[in-house]
């Protein structure tokens, strides 16, 4: 595999790069919920605006809240200017109308503190979504994602209790699902540049060298090369729905 030689840009590798491979389970979500004209939906880790795109293309009134600041500043950049995209939920207006749609498509155990205060304030009877990662067995990243843990010395971090965040925050469980989102890259170059775009290696990064974190992610993605040189990493995400009491 060709090693990395482009700049890393975090925000646009994943705006351009990743972003897109979750397109299935947004929509599996915005289906199985009914997201539409009359949605009114806050996203949380929004990221560059592409789940949010969608949802607005229903018809839905969309917000967007995610802590990266470049991620917060390409997505102002895409959407249209009265979408509110804030690093705060505090910073989004309320508008007129209660949140009737609140998704958490990237979520982490530390979303709890947040999610309960947001749900405090959501319209009663809401839906908020909780999705992430599937079972390791049908995950082809998951040995992938064990790199990030071992440079980082630390205990697998990247799955969510999903059901522990929906009971921690006083939601009623209303179902779940899987679907299936198969990362697919043009090279290895592309698949070392969108996975480290996720925010799973920052930790590794910052505990070792980059040109480290991305030599043994291109290892670790030896098994998902092809003949053509492209990548394709078949994995399965799962999603828990939730009603606001």
């Amino acid at each position: 595999m060709t090693p990395t030689l482009v700049p890393h840009h975090p925000a646009r590798d994943w705006a351009e790069i990743q972003e897109r491979m979750l397109v299935p389970l947004y929509e599996a979500v915005y289906d199985r919920v009914g997201v539409g004209a009359r949605s009114r939906l806050l996203g949380l880790g929004s990221g560059t605006g592409l789940a949010l795109l969608m949802a607005a293309a229903r018809g839905a009134r969309v917000a967007g809240v995610d802590r990266d600041h470049a991620r917060v500043e390409l997505a102002r950049e895409r959407l249209p200017e009265d979408v509110p995209v804030a690093k705060d939920a505090a910073d989004v207006p309320a508008g007129d109308l209660p949140y009737d749609v609140i998704t958490a498509f990237h979520a982490t155990d530390g979303l709890l503190p947040e999610l309960a205060a947001l749900t405090r304030t959501a319209q009663s009877d809401a839906v908020v979504v909780l999705a992430g990662w599937g079972p390791p067995e049908r995950c082809a990243t998951e040995p992938v994602l064990r790199v990030a843990d071992r440079l980082a010395d630390r205990a697998p971090s990247v799955r969510a209790d999903l059901d522990g965040l929906v009971a921690g925050s006083g939601l009623r469980p209303a179902g779940s699902g899987r679907v299936a989102c198969p990362f697919g890259y043009a090279d290895g170059a592309s698949a070392v540049r969108g996975l480290l775009s996720t925010g799973a290696f920052d930790e590794a990064v910052r505990a070792t060298e980059l040109s480290q974190v991305e030599k043994e992610i291109e290892e670790a993605l030896a098994p998902y090369v092809r003949a053509d040189g492209t990548v394709w990493m078949p994995n399965v995400f799962r999603y828990v729905l939730a009603r606001v009491p």
